[in-house]
This record gives C-alpha cells, sequence and structure tokens, in this order.
C-alpha cells in the first residue's frame, strides 16, 4: 500500500463537526471503520442527557473534568482517565470542572445507536 492509499482514509475534523462547534460525530460504518466515536467538547455544566446503547461505550478524557454516571454508580473522572458502561446501562456525563472538557466517547459499533431517557 502506498501513502497515497493511506491517505484516503483520513477524516478531516471539519468533514464530521458537529453544528458549529468544535464536537465531532465519527460513524465508523461511514469510513470502513468498526467502531464510531463522539469527541465532544463541553463547557462547565454541559453533558448529553440520559440515554443507553445496545453496545459497550468507552470514554477517555483528554482534557477537564467529568463527573460520570453509569447506571446506579457515579465517579469523577480527570485528563487520562478512561471509563466504560456496559450495553443497555443508562449512562450520561457531565463537566463537573472550570474549564472546557474534552472526551472521546468511543461506541464499539459501526454505527451509533443511542436511546435517550430524559
Amino acid at each position: 500500500m502506498d501513502n497515497a492509499s493511506i491517505l484516503e482514509g483520513i477524516v478531516a475534523a471539519g468533514d464530521i463537526r458537529i453544528g458549529t462547534g468544535r464536537s465531532r460525530r465519527f460513524v465508523g460504518a461511514e469510513h470502513g471503520a468498526d467502531i464510531s466515536y463522539f469527541f465532544v467538547e463541553n463547557q462547565p455544566g454541559e453533558g448529553p442527557g440520559l440515554h443507553w446503547h445496545p453496545y459497550s461505550e468507552t470514554w477517555v478524557v483528554l482534557e477537564g473534568t467529568a463527573r460520570i454516571t453509569v447506571g446506579e454508580e457515579t465517579f469523577v473522572a480527570g485528563a487520562g482517565d478512561t471509563a466504560t458502561g456496559p450495553a443497555r446501562v443508562p449512562h450520561r456525563f457531565t463537566n463537573v470542572g472550570d474549564g472546557v472538557l474534552r472526551i472521546l466517547g468511543i461506541h464499539s459499533s459501526p454505527t451509533i445507536i443511542q436511546t435517550f431517557l430524559d
């Protein structure tokens, strides 16, 4: 495989941006990948509502502090921490820090399937 073939697989951030912010939604099936992800940038107090997926989700906190709730458990994660929520268990995260939260939510599915509960 030459370098031109490798570079064809790159997805530009602007191509998967959500709205006008810096958050991005990567759907693996659209790019030949077996996983999907959200790269999220949230301001203090922001985060998705309670939801679940029919597959597990793994979060990697890249910057900031997140309060992550999985089922009945809640914990605080900081930059460099990783957490996983099992399939079909409701979960959410909220930026509880003073600055921006950058978090990667990796979906173990080539498509993103979410059911919001609130």
